[in-house]
């Protein structure tokens, strides 16, 4: 066996642009790693060298669990290698998503779809935010091998490979490469399956400025992962006119249509910036309708034939569709058109300015007002100080890392409940409050409105609210006397205002102290509160808090430290804490989340907070 440094290789696992990959043991810790051995030619371009020291370093910092992690880059015996974490099946063999399909063999089921995808965005969005080369981290190479898939007992995880390394080897030789293996199979006569395999893992996932040569950014990972949703859904790609997943996938219940087509806009700017947010709030809004320049041949056909109609009616000359369509789509002539009466004319035209017009003076509608009684929630009382927040290896909007100081307030124990909003929505008599903003989407939510009556879900009583506007969530805070939180004060509930705290239990978590990565909702408290008795703080639901997002907010907060309230106006309201769907990533008590006040999902709640006199 070779031996390269401190590893012996132990199985050569494949080979591509990055040079050979191989299965690896290290000689003292005899734990297994994969060793990534770039092809010598590089190792003697200076040019190379330089590019592969500065940025590799940028590689290995990125902590990530759906991100392959970078574990060492040394340099023995005249070559460069990466050393990474080492995901293989029981026998020794990489099990990339190609290979795990494959296995497969039919169409997978749309939770596994959701899984892998969620997963994979969440890995996109985390390095999309690093800084790189004066701009982000791109990954530029999207595709099925270097995704790898671990396949554990009950749901899959995945790790994506290769981050950054297009950019640093170069996307002409990396295109190079590409064309020069498939010529490479084809003078062998490999079979068409095999041909298939090397196209697909180079090209097809490349976005349309990509191809041409121009500014390559995080929007050309955003349509690779709108191919991957594709094929993952139909097993097919996107070329030319395609069929939406609609209409092949029958059996997959959620808005991917929009997803897909969002991602694979040809206007770069149309593209989501953030994938997360785009799967939270596109497959959440089944009945959405969008607007996409794409027609079926059922909405051709009717266009068509509304116009050739109106052109028999009013011509006896023969009319031809100008589009092209299949033959049992052809459209038939209108032989018999109906006949059109002259229309008749009123004979005092002028008559109507006559008349006595009156204005009648607007009454509003009576409306009850119910004497309903809130049920309130216990709070604990954080005492004023100087406090820590953001990150300093968190996201671009986490950083930097400073010192705030807090005047005392109070917070929930817990999230509001099913059975504490549903009173709020009986003395408003509505969804909307009197700005005609939406309070709560009650498809998005557990509650129903049957004959005048609101009634829950049966044993959703004590879950947390969702479907939830920040205008909701603001209107019944005030009903109840309290507000919403602040995004400092949340913070600092949360990491139980100790600097070192990463995560509401400290250093770390798992699922016996929060719901994440999970199917539903669980009861509020079912978890064990953090140490100021707090409870949920990390899962379960996002929370609504008062301030508006800006990702440099933390440098101006740095200038006004005393009892921050974010940005004076903004666009988006902030979240905070992760959510039942979210990954171990979100759940950090510096992570911050947005969107839209108005926005409704299935992930969204919030507590509630007062001043402290």
């Amino acid at each position: 066996m070779q031996t390269l440094g401190d590893y012996t290789l132990l199985k050569l696992l494949g080979e591509g642009a990055f040079g050979k990959t191989y299965l690896s043991e290290h000689r003292f810790l005899k734990k297994l790693y994969v060793v990534k051995i770039l092809p010598q030619e590089l190792a003697a371009d200076k040019e190379f060298i330089t590019r592969f020291e500065k940025d590799v370093a940028i590689l290995a910092t990125l902590e990530h669990p759906s991100i392959a992690k970078i574990h060492n880059i040394s340099y023995a015996d005249g070559v460069y290698f990466l050393v990474s974490e080492c995901v293989v099946d029981k026998y020794g063999n990489i099990n990339d998503l190609e290979n795990y399909l494959k296995k497969k063999g039919t169409i997978i089921t749309e939770r596994e779809t959701e899984n892998i995808l969620r997963q994979v965005a969440s890995a996109l969005d985390y390095a999309h935010k690093v800084s790189y080369r004066n701009d982000f981290l791109v990954h530029g190479g999207i595709k099925l091998s270097n995704i790898l898939v671990d396949e554990c007992e009950d749901e899959c995880r995945v790790y994506v490979t290769d981050f950054g390394l297009n950019r640093i080897i170069g996307e002409t030789r990396v295109l190079r490469d590409g064309f020069n293996r498939i010529i490479r199979e084809m003078e062998k006569g490999s079979s068409t399956q095999c041909l298939d395999s090397v196209f697909l893992n180079n090209f097809l996932f490349l976005a349309p400025e990509q191809r041409r040569k121009e500014r390559i950014d995080v929007r050309c990972d955003v349509y690779a992962f709108g191919v991957l949703a594709y094929y993952l859904i139909t097993r097919s790609f996107p070329e030319g006119y395609f069929e939406l997943p609609s209409k092949i996938a029958l059996e997959y219940k959620l808005n991917w249509d929009q997803l897909v087509l969002r991602c694979l806009h040809k206007n770069v700017q149309k593209r989501p910036t953030f994938l997360v947010e785009a799967l939270n709030g596109i497959l959440t809004n089944r009945d959405v309708t969008y607007n996409v320049d794409v027609l079926s041949w059922e909405e051709i056909g009717k266009k068509v034939e509304n116009a050739m109609q109106m052109s028999f009616e009013f011509s006896s000359d023969e009319i031809k569709p100008s589009i092209t369509m299949p033959e049992e789509k052809q459209l038939k002539p209108i032989i018999k058109p109906p006949k059109i009466e002259r229309p008749r004319y009123d004979t005092d035209p002028g008559a109507v300015f006559q008349k006595d017009l009156q204005v009648v003076q607007y009454k509003p509608n009576d409306v009850e007002i119910k004497e309903v009684e809130p049920v309130l929630t216990d709070m604990v009382v954080i005492s004023g100080g100087r406090y820590f927040r953001g990150s300093i290896s968190g996201s671009r909007d986490e950083v930097p890392k400073h010192a705030i100081n807090l005047t005392s307030f109070a917070i929930d124990v817990h999230c509001v409940t099913n059975e504490q909003f549903i009173r709020f929505l009986e003395v408003m008599g509505g969804e909307k409050d009197v700005n005609n903003n939406d309070i709560i989407r009650l498809k998005d939510s557990r509650m129903k409105k049957n004959n005048g009556k609101w009634m829950i879900e049966s044993g959703y009583a004590k879950h947390p609210v969702v479907g939830v506007t920040w205008y909701g969530a603001s209107a019944y805070a005030e009903w109840i006397g309290k507000r919403l939180p602040t995004e400092a004060e949340w913070e600092i509930a949360s990491m139980c205002g100790r600097e070192e705290y990463i995560y509401p239990t400290g250093g770390d978590i798992d699922h016996k102290q929060a719901n994440f990565f999970s199917s539903d909702t669980t009861a509020v408290m079912s978890f064990p509160p953090n140490d100021l008795g707090i409870y949920d703080m990390a899962g379960n639901v996002y929370e609504w808090c008062n301030d508006w997002y800006a990702y440099n907010y933390y440098e101006s907060s740095i200038q006004e430290p005393d009892d921050p309230k974010g940005p004076p106006q903004g666009i988006y309201r902030v979240l905070k804490g992760g959510c039942w769907k979210s990954l171990k990533e979100d759940l950090r008590c510096s992570h911050r989340h947005r969107n839209n006040p108005g926005t409704v999902n299935s992930t969204y709640g919030f507590r509630c907070a007062a001043d402290v006199s």
